[in-house]
């Protein structure tokens, strides 16, 4: 039963993404068409408002179909048109589910970096393309010791997308930890926090630099699932009974908005200093998060 639950609702959600991808992917042929600035901007409004509405198709059919109950603590004022950073830390692709959940239609929508393999997602990887969503060749520390340049191709590829991005609202996303949290890679990391991975520096940092005062304040979300980790099949299949969100907005360090992160070696562990510190909050954050149930402070969403 359990298999033939999974196996229809993700032929909905398959459904559903192909009837705002076909639109989607027409409405991109013509923005490319177009030569009037005002058009392509209009037709970048019909882009985002078919994404959006693919998201709240999503959350709906996952609300009616699971008692998964997603708990937010939210302490910021969000706005549709404003321009955020997002940071989040990391364990599950059921993050996304859950960030599209709680931030669709309350901010702009969100682009992630996404690895260049991406694009050839079926149907996605044209979508996100079409949508804006940078790709990004990523390198390992290993590959950029033997080549040094590929760390400069990653540096010139961020503030491309984020050049772009300065001229419309958005909430850029940033997965700190740079990959999803495993006991394997905390050991193998020998992490300070109990709950987290050690945070990448680099890539907050580089965002805050290419997009200037064109963003006005951090989105600090944590995200904790006290029945475990969970994967896609584990949330299609009712097996996620509750998530529990902190979302914090802090303002962006004057300070640390237009360093030299790469090159400049005191202004590197500065901002290294203030992510360690968010991180530290954020642990302490987890920690609470997957412990017993708050009696207030919370809305529940589904």
């Amino acid at each position: 039963m359990s298999a033939l639950r999974v196996f229809l609702i993700a032929l909905l959600l398959a459904a559903n993404t192909v009837l705002h991808v076909v639109p989607l992917l027409v409405v991109a042929v013509v923005k490319a068409l177009l030569p009037i600035e005002r058009l392509r901007a209009a037709s970048s409004r019909w882009l985002t408002g078919i994404a959006e509405s693919w998201i709240g198709v999503n959350g709906w059919m996952l609300d009616r179909f699971s008692r998964t109950r997603v708990h937010v603590e939210e302490d910021a004022v969000l706005e549709p048109d404003g321009h955020y950073l997002v940071l989040a830390n990391h364990q599950s692709w059921v993050d996304i589910v859950v960030l599209q959940r709680v931030f669709n239609r309350r901010i702009p929508l969100m682009r992630f970096f996404l690895k260049q393999q991406l694009i050839w997602v079926p149907l996605l990887g044209v979508a996100w393309w079409a949508l804006d969503f940078p790709f990004m060749a990523r390198h390992t520390r290993e590959q950029i010791q033997r080549r040094p340049e590929l760390a400069g191709r990653d540096i010139e590829a961020t503030r491309r997308a984020c050049e772009k991005f300065r001229a419309i609202p958005v909430a850029i996303m940033n997965f700190v930890e740079g990959t999803r949290f495993t006991p394997a890679k905390h050991e193998r990391q020998e992490s300070p926090h109990r709950h987290l991975l050690k945070p990448r520096a680099g890539g907050v940092a580089f965002v805050l630099d290419a997009m200037g005062d064109g963003l006005h304040a951090i989105l600090d979300v944590t995200i904790a699932y006290p029945g475990g980790r969970p994967s896609l099949v584990d949330l299609i299949a009712n097996r996620v009974p509750e998530v529990r969100v902190q979302v914090r907005q802090r303002a962006i360090p004057v300070e640390l908005a237009g360093g030299d992160y790469q090159s400049d070696a005191d202004f590197r562990a500065r901002f290294q200093q203030w992510i360690n510190g968010v991180w530290l909050e954020k642990d302490a954050d987890m920690e609470r998060l997957l412990g017993p149930p708050a009696s207030s402070g919370r809305r529940t969403m589904g």
